[in-house]
């Protein structure tokens, strides 16, 4: 004999009400020794030129590279252009396989051609096409190749020292928006620079001769720039702005980003544009050091 009440037969539940093949859900967590603060590698997102998908990941040095989100086969890939992920990082290198990753660069329809493999120019066009019917759609605007200028007074993109070397910031400085992983599953909406604490010093640095930009892009070859110094910081305050948390994350044992950490090694020739030979407006740097705001 067996029962005819079937009303847990059909919906994942066996007969006494249990779960079928149910398995309890495992906390995710970072470990102490990961190279990366993301609970999920492969942070999506599309190429600000041609508007296709890409993949960021970490490299060893903690900055992020981004990746051809689809594996290819080693033959038909230059070795100096492959890479491989081992443990959600990153490597400019092959680990012996089949199958590789690629920059994204490498096939970036808006690049430069170069020397591509059949293969290669294959997915490149197959790329255009996409980019092309994304901007016919109005779904996306390829930005322009050099970054508009700012205005002399306030760098869009200021250079900020940070443990002493120098980053370009991913905008104002009052703007960098922490990349902590709320409870919520979203990105920390405070930002980095807390008007409690005390604030960085803008300040003008001597730009070193052999590194100054001659092409002509600028009207005249700055002798100085204008930079956000956080070296008179506590190391502790310092090394939370390298990790582009608030105060409120910065002591959470353990918790994830939900973004990349977008501080970019500064460069005075790639990033001539961004270089300002004068102070912002004294209006528009905050608190001054030792004193609290207001």
């Amino acid at each position: 004999m067996r029962s005819t009440n079937n009303s847990f037969a059909d919906d994942g539940f066996a007969w006494d009400g249990s779960r079928k093949n149910y398995r309890p859900r495992r906390a995710l967590r970072i470990a102490d020794d990961s190279p990366s603060r993301l609970l999920c590698t492969a942070q999506g997102g599309r190429c600000d030129f041609c508007g296709n998908p890409i993949e960021w990941y970490q490299r060893p040095g903690s900055t992020a590279v981004p990746l051809h989100p689809v594996e290819l086969p080693a033959g038909s890939v230059p070795p100096g252009e492959r890479w491989h992920v081992s443990s959600g990082v990153a490597h400019a290198s092959h680990d012996g396989s089949a199958w590789c990753r690629i920059r994204h660069h490498a096939l970036c329809p808006a690049g430069p051609a170069g020397n591509r493999s059949p293969l290669l120019e294959e997915m490149c066009r197959a790329l255009a096409l996409n980019s092309r019917r994304l901007q016919d759609a109005g779904l996306f605007t390829p930005r322009p190749e050099q970054p508009a200028q700012a205005a002399p007074d306030l760098p869009v993109r200021p250079v900020v020292r940070i443990i002493g070397a120098r980053y370009l910031a991913p905008g104002p400085v009052e703007d960098v928006q922490c990349v902590a992983r709320t409870r919520a599953r979203r990105r920390c909406s405070l930002p980095v620079l807390d008007p409690e604490a005390v604030p960085g010093t803008w300040r003008l640095e001597l730009v070193d001769p052999l590194l100054r930009p001659g092409d002509g892009h600028l009207p005249a070859d700055p002798e100085v720039m204008a930079l956000y110094d956080l070296t008179g910081l506590p190391y502790a305050e310092q090394m939370r702005w390298r990790a582009q948390r608030c105060t409120a994350h910065v002591a959470v044992r353990g918790a994830a980003d939900s973004a990349l950490v977008a501080w970019e090694p500064f460069d005075p020739v790639r990033h001539r544009l961004y270089i300002r030979d004068r102070l912002p407006d004294p209006s528009l740097r905050g608190p001054a050091p030792g004193r609290g705001p207001g």
